[in-house]
């Protein structure tokens, strides 16, 4: 994939989002059409293509009474904007990280990635089946929207290093692209911390401004091209076990819909959780075998004296968000924890004894 066609479309510094005019959503004959701005670009594998499927998907099963128009990153609005723009009527829908929003209020960390956190699978559990969503809908009323989960990248990568990690010393002053509660880990184990846009990373990199950076995973990370700069790729990333993506729509527009098309949205939502989950179960790997062969990508694994400091430092984040001053945040975050006792028995006891059953005693 030519990684300077995402740089065109990611909206670097919010190009050509000043010069354009928001047009009002169209109504004709029943019909209506909205606009959905995303922080991803144009037809980014995964991300960008499972926002652009999940509007087609609306658009099909609503027979085009709900039509959904795709902005990619700075179409419309910058990227990390784009909550700002559903939240202000510049257009119905935005798609992207609830992490990106955290200082509109931390507690939206938690429904993205956190750090030896849930997997895609739990947070799913938690958000669907044990009031997840119901505490997700009162950070997002205090806005006027409301989100969905959207889609998931299951376990990311750990990131691009130009120099192999030896341990905690390795990571002083380390400027390093990484978002949300993970960034905060980062920050405690040493490093200077800094999020940006996709599209942004690369040259970032590439001009020595970041030492090292963190997207997603193979199948985005070939197609940004950030093995042209630094070759040490470290898994797996302990502080984005099960990354989602959300969909963020209007509240009271969504409200004023037909109780079909809010289904339409919701359902709809819930299908691409999946199908990009499956997406980079099956073009992660083959990507990585790319990076390796083609490129001379260096695989590794973080020393176990980073993984005992990111833990110890995630506990201490998660632990004093338990205790924080704001009630929104407090209950978001006991709710997280709570469900996580529960669920990671099964992950711990059952699914991940399989998977080490597995790769001891099946050879294919």
């Amino acid at each position: 994939m030519d990684r300077r066609s995402f740089i065109r479309s990611a909206g670097l510094a919010g190009a050509g989002a000043a010069a354009t005019t928001l047009a009002a959503p169209a109504v004709a004959q029943g019909n209506t059409t909205w606009r959905m701005v995303t922080t991803w670009p144009k037809n980014f594998p995964g991300l960008g293509v499972g926002a652009q499927r999940l509007a087609d998907r609306i658009t099909a099963a609503s027979g085009g009474r709900l039509t959904i128009q795709v902005y990619a990153a700075g179409e419309l609005v910058p990227p990390l904007q784009s909550l700002d723009a559903v939240i202000d009527g510049s257009a119905e829908m935005s798609h992207g990280a609830a992490y990106y929003w955290q200082n509109k209020s931390t507690a939206l960390s938690f429904f993205t990635g956190v750090p030896y956190g849930m997997t895609a699978g739990e947070l799913s559990g938690w958000v669907r089946h044990m009031g997840g969503q119901e505490l997700w809908d009162e950070v997002y009323d205090q806005f006027g929207v409301k989100g969905f989960l959207s889609g998931n990248t299951g376990t990311q990568a750990g990131g691009w290093f130009r120099d192999e990690l030896t341990g905690l010393d390795s990571l002083q002053g380390l400027r390093f692209r990484t978002p949300g509660l993970g960034g905060q880990v980062w920050e405690k184990l040493g490093a200077t911390v800094t999020n940006m846009a996709a599209g942004e990373i690369f040259q970032a990199l590439q001009s020595g401004t970041l030492d090292a950076a963190e997207f997603v995973g193979p199948y985005n990370d070939l197609a940004l091209g950030f093995y042209q700069v630094a070759k040490n790729y470290y898994f797996p990333s302990f502080v984005e076990p099960g990354l989602a993506t959300e969909l963020v729509v209007d509240k009271a527009k969504y409200q004023e819909l037909p109780e079909d098309l809010q289904a339409i949205i919701r359902d709809c939502s819930q299908a691409e959780y999946d199908m990009v989950g499956a997406d980079f179960a099956a073009n992660d790997p083959r990507a990585l075998k790319t990076l390796v062969e083609e490129h001379g990508v260096q695989v590794r694994q973080f020393p176990d004296e980073i993984l005992k400091a990111g833990a110890d430092a995630s506990k201490e984040i998660i632990m004093g968000l338990r205790e924080s001053d704001d009630d929104m945040t407090k209950r978001v975050a006991e709710s997280f924890v709570e469900s996580l006792k529960v669920m990671r028995t099964r992950v711990e006891g059952n699914d991940s004894q399989f998977i080490r059953a597995r790769k001891e005693f099946l050879e294919l």
